[in-house]
């Protein structure tokens, strides 16, 4: 059996109307994908009018892209570091208090190589509180990062992540537990 991509076909996703997402485009490349620190509350004001839901204390730094707003809930008091790129082709969640760093990628969509077609294949990605997601790394579809779990600068997320746990390489593997120093 080969690759035959002339048979790839995608028409049962439908993330949204066409005018929608032609909308969404320009609204992200003026006031996210650029290098403008705008202000978060601005950001956040347009990722609500486009169907998100956010909490209390979010920040949003500069080109940030996000793939389709109305796929996408973050809790209270989240940080978006610079750079970082949400391509929720489903259902991306951030509970309170999640930090996802510059440059990282939250990627809820992959093709399925075992088919001729390629298919595609979609999952969400689920934040628990105070989960934190290191520069430069990167969530694979269908991951969740359990409450206050850390995946390290530059690793790779294929499978769920445990509580207070941190998460280091590629695949990332547990290489401690979580503590934290009380005053």
């Amino acid at each position: 059996m080969k690759t035959d991509l002339s048979t790839y076909n995608n028409s049962w996703y439908q993330p949204g109307s066409k005018l929608k997402r032609l909308l969404w485009y320009y609204v992200s490349l003026i006031f996210f994908e650029r290098g403008w620190n705008m202000s978060s509350g601005l950001k956040i004001f347009w990722l609500k009018r486009f169907g998100a839901t956010i909490g209390e204390g979010v920040v949003i730094k500069p080109k940030v892209t996000i793939k389709y707003p109305w796929k996408l809930n973050i809790g209270n008091h989240c940080w978006i570091g610079e750079s970082v790129w949400i391509d929720n082709l489903d259902q991306v969640t951030f509970e309170d208090h999640v930090c996802v760093s510059q440059g990282a990628l939250l990627l809820c969509g992959n093709h399925n190589y075992k088919t001729p077609s390629f298919d595609l294949m979609i999952a969400p990605i689920y934040l628990k509180e105070g989960s934190w997601i290191g520069a430069k790394s990167s969530v694979a579809p269908g991951v969740t990062l359990e409450s206050h779990a850390v995946l390290s600068m530059g690793s790779v997320a294929t499978t769920n992540l445990e509580a207070y746990s941190i998460y280091s390489g590629n695949p990332a593997v547990k290489v401690k537990t979580r503590q934290f120093n009380t005053p």
